[in-house]
């Protein structure tokens, strides 16, 4: 959309949304479906958390892609689109993924062009965007009539293998992985606890029986203990921690070497320790396997053996197997899973055989009965597979907190699981996914049909173009030059994950029923050298020079995909580019193609988009705030000579405004940081080529990296971070600068390790490991925890050690110096750490008093019961009171002053 003109109103004199610069931005609200205000009712929601208040939900309204915009928007909305570019505008997504892009622009009737390199995702944008922009809810029976039926032939074909007792109906079936002991030779499960469900009242676990009547047995039985016949302690303890298991006939270790020599060796089986069932009353009961449970599990065991030959002789089985080139072996090979059907038991294998199977039958019956309309039915029904093997596979987890089964990609990983939970396959699973299909397709359809739609019986219905491509984005050649007016790309992200391996999970399985309907996304695998991504898996034979390798085939690739887009992009045209990643390296790269692909970066834009606390963040180096990059063609090279040098202080300047600003508007912690990148990269992509002024190695001028820019964005931020905490200008010491901007940025001693990672480089080039060997930091799998003053004593060494030394005669970092003086008190009292200060002359410190106003400021000052939170902050705050004037103590907070007033943003 243009920006308001007076120029624009007056072509359209009739058209209220466009009568003021005000209304025209409320009706852009209002075309993306945004009819309450999200800003005031997170203020709400926050201002609740933080003074514990409970309140009523503040988000009043439906969410913005539930909105159904009206034809007569959508027909203003072309009419300016059409005047400002001469036509309806092309919208290209090139590297679409799931399709949220192409969705968005297609409901609104916008030309819509979307691209994939992967079949399984070409498959995801077919199904979910161009299916229902041509069929809208008119196939929605369709896929219900045809839906049942397969669902009912799979079922048939598999009931004896799930049989139920009576008055219940068995939902799911848990089971352990398990090894022999090595000293006793009895099999012993793997399980990291023994529970089932810890809701207050209604507990369950398991307890294993090793001795029956006197005897002992060689494999362990189970027995379902609830509510309080249920000891929290026992059922906490596991036969398996950090890869180790501990045998439950001697007490004794079992080596994590030899569980996974056994996986090797074909050795490790699964058992089953638990059934879930439903009552007729609905409720949910947990029981202990009976020998009618493991006599199907032995059939279905058995039958798949008998099936198996033929099914992969004729293309209902996959055969193949995982690719040598794997990020991920601690999930599988590692385990001794080797081919993608090591992925499942049995009886799952059966259980989606029998679907693949029965599909195959499917289709040239429902060919023959709808004709033409058959195969988007049939495209739509295969994705239900997918559902299929996401919840049930050796890789899903019990989820026991929220009583479901967890999906394999929960973390983007093929993380092992030492239990796993099986869905019923003849009754359950299959309609469960009939289910989701529908009601997906369903509501996805709803919202293209009532998008645009008309009162009026004669009004045409609203038109939507979309097209759907697979390959590489570097090449579109289906795409004319300079035909794209709006480019808007979500591309991959560094080495998040990669996506072809993971992928592969569905592909070779999908080929053999998606397959059969469009055969051009299936050939193979799922294609790993055109795929742009950080993939050191590609490199392994090269060594320690493997990162460096992937790094620089992530730039090439990005930057020849940059290239294309800007042969399709118009002159005029706009390019937005949405990143969600944290670690320099990642914009680095990113950067380095945008540049050299010749786009400037005329703004950028934090944006809250991704969920806080997902399971597949957690531990990744995913933000909270997607940037937005709005980038334009660049101009063509002067032939004159720019230096770091000569923009220094317009980078510095702009990293420094973004800051302020964003940080005005709510952005913190490393969203804050990140806000500075794009517009740091507009300063260099305006001034572009850019040389760094350190020489290549051989002497020549050598391009600027992105990053080298970056790390000015980084100091700065940290500058003033470190003003604002201490409340002046002053400098300390990097050590000190980290400790105080982690207190401030994360409100707790345990935080990420990336963000302590890059918070590290930012204040003065650090890295972890140097933080650990100055005992300030302890480093956790994923995490660093800031250490307690207790926990930095050091006995011995110089005056040149860091930690906590009573000993020493001066500090060379103010947090060592601090520190000390806290852990005096606290071992010695208050007498003793001012002793310490005074023979140290600390008080007349000016270091050492800013660090301390920074501490006070920063440390969250919270109690429970009259006891301090951190203790470090009830420790200061008696100190300050009593020796140190020249702090100052912060007022605590009223309730009503967390929420601050705003500009309403709607009227």
């Amino acid at each position: 959309m243009p920006a308001w003109t007076r120029s624009l109103a007056d072509a359209f004199p009739d058209a209220l949304p466009l009568r003021s610069e005000k209304a025209y931005h409320r009706w852009l609200f209002h075309l993306v479906g945004i009819w309450g205000d999200p800003i005031a009712a997170r203020r709400a929601y926050d201002a609740a958390v933080a003074s514990g208040q409970r309140i009523p939900n503040p988000y009043t309204y439906r969410q913005a892609f539930r909105n159904a915009i009206p034809r007569e928007d959508i027909d203003l909305l072309h009419d300016v689109l059409r005047r400002t570019w001469g036509d309806l505008p092309l919208v290209a997504d090139p590297t679409a993924g799931g399709g949220s892009i192409p969705f968005a622009a297609s409901r609104l009737g916008i030309p819509t062009y979307a691209n994939d390199l992967n079949g399984v995702a070409v498959s995801v944008l077919k199904a979910g965007v161009e299916i229902p922009a041509r069929r809208g809810l008119d196939l929605k029976p369709h896929l219900e009539i045809w839906g049942k039926e397969l669902v009912r032939r799979v079922g048939s074909r598999l009931k004896e293998y799930f049989p139920s007792g009576p008055d219940e109906v068995v939902a799911t079936y848990l089971f352990a992985n398990a090894v022999m002991c090595p000293r006793t030779g009895r099999l012993v499960p793997l399980m990291p606890d023994k529970w089932l469900r810890k809701q207050k009242g209604k507990e369950a676990a398991v307890r294993l029986v090793t001795v029956l009547d006197g005897n002992e047995l060689d494999e362990p039985m189970f027995e379902v203990l609830t509510g309080g016949s249920v000891d929290s302690k026992e059922a906490s303890l596991g036969t398996v921690r950090g890869g180790n298991g501990v045998s439950p006939y001697d007490g004794l270790i079992i080596d994590g070497e030899y569980i996974k020599a056994e996986a090797k060796a074909r050795r490790m089986r699964e058992i089953l320790y638990a059934v879930a069932v439903r009552t007729p009353t609905g409720e949910r009961q947990f029981r202990a396997p009976t020998a009618t449970d493991l006599d199907a599990v032995s059939a279905a065991a058995a039958r798949f053996d008998s099936v198996r030959p033929e099914w992969q002789s004729s293309g209902v089985l996959p055969n193949e197997d995982i690719a040598d080139e794997a990020n991920y072996e601690r999930g599988h090979r590692m385990y001794g899973r080797n081919s993608w059907m090591d992925m499942f038991t049995p009886r799952q294998a059966l259980v989606h055989g029998t679907f693949s199977d029965e599909y195959a039958r499917l289709v040239p019956e429902v060919r023959q009965a709808l004709g033409a309309d058959a195969d988007d039915v049939l495209f739509e029904l295969a994705l239900m597979q997918g559902k299929a093997l996401s919840y049930n596979s050796r890789y899903c987890r019990w989820y026991v907190s929220r009583q479901v089964i967890a999906q394999i990609f929960e973390k983007h990983n093929f993380s092992f699981k030492w239990t796993f939970a099986e869905f019923e396959g003849a009754s359950a699973l299959y309609s469960w996914c009939l289910d989701q299909l529908v009601d997906a397709y369903g509501g996805i359809a709803k919202l293209v049909d009532e998008t645009g739609a008309s009162g009026l019986v004669n009004k045409t219905p609203l038109q939507r173009r979309v097209t759907i491509t697979q390959g590489g984005a570097a090449k579109l050649p289906t795409v004319d030059d300079k035909s794209v007016a709006h480019l808007c790309m979500d591309p991959p992200y560094y080495d998040n994950v990669m996506y072809a391996e993971l992928a592969d999970f569905f592909y070779v399985w999908e080929k053999r029923t998606l397959g059969r309907i469009a055969p051009e996304f299936f050939n193979g695998i799922s294609d790993r050298d055109n795929e742009a991504v950080a993939n050191p898996a590609r490199f392994a034979a090269m060594g320690k020079r493997k990162k460096e390798l992937a790094d620089l085939d992530y730039e090439s690739k990005m930057t020849e995909i940059f290239a294309e887009c800007k042969r399709i992009l118009r002159d005029d045209g706009v390019m937005s580019v949405m990143f969600t990643h944290k670690r320099a390296e990642a914009w680095d790269t990113l950067g380095m193609g945008l540049l050299q692909a010749g786009f400037t970066v005329e703004t950028s834009w934090p944006v809250n988009t991704e969920p806080e606390r997902g399971a597949h963040q957690e531990k990744l180096n995913a933000a909270v705030s997607t940037v937005m990059l709005v980038c334009r063609k660049g101009k063509v090279d002067s032939g004159s000579r720019v230096f770091m040098d000569d923009i220094e202080e317009e980078v510095r300047s702009a990293a420094r405004d973004a800051a302020t600003r964003f940080r005005a508007v709510g952005i913190e912690g490393v969203d804050l940081l990140l806000s500075t990148y794009g517009p740091v990269l507009s300063v260099i992509s305006a001034h572009w080529p850019v040389y760094s002024v350190e020489a290549a190695d051989d002497g020549r001028s050598r391009l600027l990296r992105p990053d080298e820019a970056l790390s000015l964005a980084r100091e700065e931020v940290v500058r003033m971070q470190r003003r604002r905490i201490i409340g002046r200008e002053v400098q300390i010491d990097n050590h000190s600068d980290f400790v105080l901007i982690a207190w401030e940025t994360f409100k707790a001693s345990e935080f990420p390790f990336d963000e302590a990672r890059r918070l590290a480089l930012a204040v003065g080039g650090l890295d972890v490991d140097e933080l650990a060997q100055a005992r300030i930091v302890e480093k956790k799998a994923g995490t660093v925890r800031l250490l307690a003053p207790a926990e930095r004593q050091r006995r011995g060494g110089d005056d040149t050690s860091s930690g906590v030394r009573l000993e020493a005669t001066h500090f060379e970092y103010m947090n060592d110096a601090v520190d000390t003086v806290l852990h005096l008190a606290a071992l010695d009292g208050m007498g003793q750490a001012k002793t310490f200060m005074d023979r140290l002359d600390l008080t007349a410190d000016q270091r050492f008093l800013a660090y301390v106003q920074g501490l006070v400021n920063a440390i969250p000052r919270a109690k429970v019961k009259g006891d301090w939170v951190i203790p470090q902050a009830g420790l200061l705050d008696t100190l300050v009171t009593a020796y140190l004037p020249e702090v100052t103590i912060p007022r605590e907070p009223a309730f009503g002053s967390v929420m601050s007033k705003q500009e309403p943003l709607f009227e």
